[in-house]
């Protein structure tokens, strides 16, 4: 794993409450359609507001999916945990990306930039644009991307609605377990398939809902049904479902 070397300090009580915050037991949360579809009615945004089926939620819903709560920037350790790579099989998800040397790479809900600075050497004539809404991330990729000389990078801050990204500029747009905690779907999903060149893709990277044995928290899960329902009802055309990853979808939607 290629790891920034950003030294981060995660104390082992945060551990614990980082631990409890994604894999700790809970009602399991169902994806059912919002009231004004079950009722046959129109439903313009596709949002509903109700009391959350589990606390770990923010009470508003998507499709018929609860969102889940934001993990803040304090959960920088659990992003650079020295195991992520074997758990998620990082190297066969950059590997299924098949990027070119020339693309425009959005990384969105980057983080600390654990696969911003993996990307980068593999676009040295392209670029990484790598967003993320919390002004605290966005300052270790500034000083990650310095420190790493990494010229290519460029550190976007967005918001809840937009992020930021220039029109019809982007090849590939990268979410990695972050998409299902955006508490504005539609509205971000419609900016980045602006930002997306004709034919643009989006890889879209949720741990799978369908499976059992993942030991995420329910509400921190996707199943492909789900996610085909919101990306399509915004106009993406769902490409295929990769299936090589040990516990995520990564499911490819592009431009039409």
């Amino acid at each position: 794993m290629q790891r920034t070397s950003f030294p981060i300090s995660v104390s082992p009580v945060f551990c614990a409450l980082a631990f409890s915050f994604l894999f700790s037991c809970t009602q399991p949360v169902l994806e059912t359609r919002t009231t004004a579809s079950r009722a046959g009615l129109p439903d313009s945004l596709g949002y509903e507001l109700r009391p959350a089926q589990d606390p770990n939620g923010i009470g508003k819903y998507f499709q018929g999916r609860q969102i889940a709560h934001v993990m803040g920037h304090d959960g920088a350790g659990w992003l650079e945990r020295t195991d992520r790579d074997k758990e998620e099989g990082t190297d066969i998800l950059l590997r299924e990306l098949r990027l070119k040397s020339t693309d425009v790479v959005a990384d969105l809900g980057a983080g600390t930039g654990y696969f911003t600075f993996r990307i980068s050497p593999l676009v040295p004539r392209g670029k990484v644009l790598a967003v993320d809404i919390q002004p605290e991330m966005v300052a270790v990729l500034k000083e990650t991307k310095a420190r790493r000389k990494a010229t290519n990078v460029q550190p976007i801050l967005g918001t809840v609605q937009n992020p930021n990204l220039p029109a019809n500029s982007v090849d590939l747009v990268l979410i990695v377990d972050a998409y299902h905690e955006f508490d504005h779907p539609r509205e971000i999903m419609q900016a980045v398939q602006a930002a997306l060149r004709p034919g643009g893709r989006i890889a879209l990277v949720e741990y799978r809902a369908e499976d059992p044995n993942v030991a995420i928290k329910r509400i921190h899960k996707m199943s492909v049904a789900q996610a085909r329902r919101e990306l399509e009802a915004i106009g993406l055309e769902y490409v295929e479902n990769i299936q090589s990853l040990p516990q995520q979808h990564l499911l490819i939607f592009r431009k039409k």
